[in-house]
C-alpha cells in the first residue's frame, strides 16, 4: 500500500504548542502504555505499519516541517517537500512525481491520499486498506472515504452516493453547508467527506499533465511556485465522473481546536500541573518547567510553552487565530533533524539556547559572521571539531567560538548543552554551512 499523508497547517489554532515550524500533527500529547508520549503524525505512522507493515508512506509537507519529521519518524519515510505552500492539488501532484521518479512507484500501483491529523483508531486504516484495493480494482478512476455524519456540521462538505450500499457511486457533492442544508443533505444519505483519495498512481499523473506542462519531478519541482493555488476538489474531484465512495462509521475527529484535542487527551494533566477539586472539564498542557496550578475554573485549556500562555473557555478557543496573527513571534522552540533547541533568554546582545542532540547525530559545520559562541556541556558525551581541531567533550566542557570560525558537534550519546550566543546582530540567517571532510 502507497500512502501519502498531507502535512500542512500554520500553527495558529492550538497556539501556544503550535507555531510556523511546529504544526499541531508534531505536538507530543498521545500518551503511550510506556509512559512516554507521541505526537499525531507518530501515532498515525504507527497505525498504518500495524494494518500494513510494508506499506510505503511518503509526507506531503513544507520545507519548514522535513526537521521535525525527520526528527519524529526517522530517514526511512519519504518526504515530498512543497518548496512554497499551495493548495492540496499541486501538494498532491508533486507527490505523485516523486513517487514515480524518485521511488520508482509503478503508474498502475494505487495511492490512497490522508491528512496528517484525525484522531481514528485502527478500523480507520483497515478501511484505507480497503479503498487501495479498490482504486487497485480499477471500477472507478477515484475512491473516496464517506464519513457516516452523528450529526449536522457546517465545518465538513458533503458526498451523496447514488445508494446505501457500504460501497457506491457517487451522485453528488456539496460544499460546506449552512445549518439547514446540512439535515437536508443528512436526510438524503449524505456522507462527510473524509478527505481521503484512492486512485492509480498514473490517473493523478495524466490530470497533472493536463493542466501543468512539466517533464518530470525535477521539472515540476522547478516551476512549483509558478503553479495555481487550487484544492485537489476543486481541480480533480468535482470534475470526475467515475467515483465510488466507501463508508466508514468507526471513529473520526478533526482535532483542529483545543476543544477537540483535550476530548482526545487520555489525561487531564501533561507536565507540571495541578487541578483543585473544585475543577471540572479543565485541562493543563505544560511545556515549561514551572508549575501550573488550576482553581475553580470549568471547561478551560491552559497551555503553556517557550512561545507563550494560553488560557481559554474551552469553546472560545476556536476564535484564537486573530489574536495569534497579531503576535510578534520569534519561534523559542523547534525540533529538527538532530535532535532540538529551546530558547532561554532572549537580551539585546545575547540569545540562551538549551540544545539537545540526539545519539549519533550532529549539526552542520558552520559559521556566523557577526556573532560569537559559547557551549557548555550539561550532560551526555561527545566530539566538536572547531576549525579543523577536534575534541572530546563531556559534562562541564566549555567551547568559545569566535565569530567567522567553522564549527560542529556530534553526539556519541544524546548530549545536552547551553548554547550562548553574542553579538549586537544575532540573526537566524547569519549562517554559512560547509562540507566537513572528516
Amino acid at each position: 500500500m502507497n500512502v501519502v499523508l498531507l502535512s500542512g497547517g500554520s500553527g495558529k489554532r492550538l497556539w501556544p504548542l503550535s507555531n510556523d515550524v511546529r504544526s499541531k500533527q508534531f505536538i507530543k500529547i498521545f500518551k503511550n502504555e510506556d509512559g512516554t508520549y507521541e505526537s499525531m503524525l507518530q501515532r498515525m505512522y504507527r497505525q498504518i505499519k500495524k494494518v500494513d507493515r510494508d506499506a510505503r508512506i511518503t509526507i506531503a509537507t513544507s520545507k519548514t516541517q522535513v526537521s521535525a519529521i525527520r526528527n519524529q519518524l526517522g530517514d526511512e519515510v519519504g518526504v515530498s517537500v512543497e518548496p512554497c505552500r499551495k493548495d492540496t492539488f499541486p501538494a498532491i501532484v508533486l507527490a505523485g512525481a516523486y513517487l514515480s521518479d524518485v521511488e520508482g512507484v509503478s503508474e498502475d500501483e494505487p495511492v490512497v491520499i490522508c491528512p496528517v491529523d484525525p484522531y481514528v483508531e485502527e478500523d480507520y486504516f483497515r478501511t484505507i486498506y480497503e479503498l487501495s484495493e479498490l482504486a487497485a480494482r480499477g471500477d472507478s478512476d477515484l475512491v473516496l472515504l464517506g464519513v457516516e455524519p452523528d450529526r449536522p456540521s457546517e465545518r465538513y462538505g458533503y458526498i451523496i452516493p447514488e445508494t446505501q450500499d457500504d460501497v457506491s457511486y457517487v451522485k453528488t457533492f456539496k460544499e460546506k453547508p449552512g445549518a439547514g442544508e446540512a439535515e437536508e443533505y443528512i436526510s438524503k444519505g449524505a456522507l462527510w467527506n473524509g478527505g481521503v483519495f484512492a486512485y492509480k498512481l498514473g490517473y493523478v499523473l495524466k490530470k497533472a499533465h493536463e493542466r501543468i506542462d512539466f517533464t518530470d519531478y525535477s521539472d515540476l519541482l522547478e516551476q512549483y511556485g509558478s503553479l495555481e493555488k487550487i484544492s485537489f476538489d476543486y481541480a480533480v474531484v468535482e470534475k470526475e465522473k467515475r467515483i465510488q465512495v466507501k463508508r466508514f462509521s468507526g471513529k473520526w475527529q478533526d482535532l483542529g481546536t483545543w476543544n477537540s484535542l483535550t476530548q482526545a487527551m487520555g489525561e487531564k494533566v501533561i507536565g507540571k500541573g495541578i487541578l483543585d477539586r473544585e475543577c471540572s472539564s479543565v485541562h493543563i498542557v505544560n511545556e515549561m518547567d514551572v508549575p501550573v496550578l488550576a482553581m475553580g475554573l470549568h471547561d478551560v485549556i491552559i497551555s503553556a510553552s517557550p512561545d507563550g500562555i494560553l488560557v481559554s473557555d474551552k469553546d472560545s478557543s476556536r476564535r484564537i487565530s486573530p489574536f495569534v496573527d497579531g503576535l510578534e513571534q520569534q519561534i523559542m522552540f523547534a525540533e529538527k533533524s538532530w535532535g532540538s533547541y529551546k530558547v532561554m533568554d532572549v537580551e539585546p546582545e545575547s540569545m540562551t539556547i538549551k540544545v539537545t542532540l540526539n545519539e549519533g547525530n550532529s549539526m552542520n559545520y558552520h559559521s556566523h559572521r557577526n556573532r560569537d559562541e559559547v557551549w557548555v556541556v550539561l550532560s551526555g558525551e561527545g566530539r566538536t571539531i572547531v576549525d579543523g581541531m577536534e575534541q572530546m567533550v563531556s559534562a562541564g566542557d566549555v567551547i568559545t567560538m569566535s565569530a567567522g570560525c567553522r564549527h560542529t558537534v556530534i553526539a556519541t550519546t544524546e548530549l545536552k548543552l547551553i548554547e550562548v550566543q553574542l553579538g549586537r546582530e544575532i540573526n537566524v540567517n547569519d549562517k554559512q554551512k560547509y562540507r566537513l571532510e572528516y
